[in-house]
């Protein structure tokens, strides 16, 4: 995709994302990796990464609406997973997100993409789930609104 920016191709890729897998595979460079710090998992290559999506216990919920929060407003639409903030430049973009899963559960996700070639060639994901805040910090905060 020569013709556009890598802010273009990223927020491309996460309208693709996770299941538009012709899309993602266009938009992955042939080397691609994806990193999962938490469980110490990788993922190379699309294939495999398209087949851990697929045959994820419960399938892929439905999908939601949010703004997307950077350079400029978007609105984007994806199944399961709803980015609301990107930001970057160069060939790095991190990406935020939440996930819905087929059980109902919600996870706050952080993806760090890099770029090589006009394509996501590396991606480092985190998950997070919500927790409500102890009431003993509570004076020395204020709460921020929920995404």
């Amino acid at each position: 995709m020569p013709d556009k920016t890598n802010r273009e191709i990223v927020e491309h890729y996460f309208k693709a994302y996770p299941s538009d897998w012709a899309t993602m595979a266009r938009l992955r460079h042939a080397d691609f990796v994806e990193d999962w710090p938490q469980s110490g998992e990788r993922i190379v290559g699309h294939e495999n990464y398209r087949s851990i999506h697929e045959n994820y216990p419960g399938g892929n919920p439905g999908s939601a609406i949010d703004r997307v929060v950077g350079t400029e407003d978007r609105l984007v639409m994806t199944p399961l997973f709803t980015p609301f903030r990107i930001v970057g430049a160069g060939d790095t973009f991190t990406v935020e997100a939440r996930a819905r899963y087929a059980d109902g559960t919600t996870t706050l996700v952080v993806t760090i993409v890099e770029l090589k070639d006009g394509k996501v060639h590396q991606q480092r994901t985190y998950f997070a789930e919500p927790f409500e805040p102890p009431d003993w910090r509570s004076r020395w905060v204020t709460r921020i609104p929920k995404s």
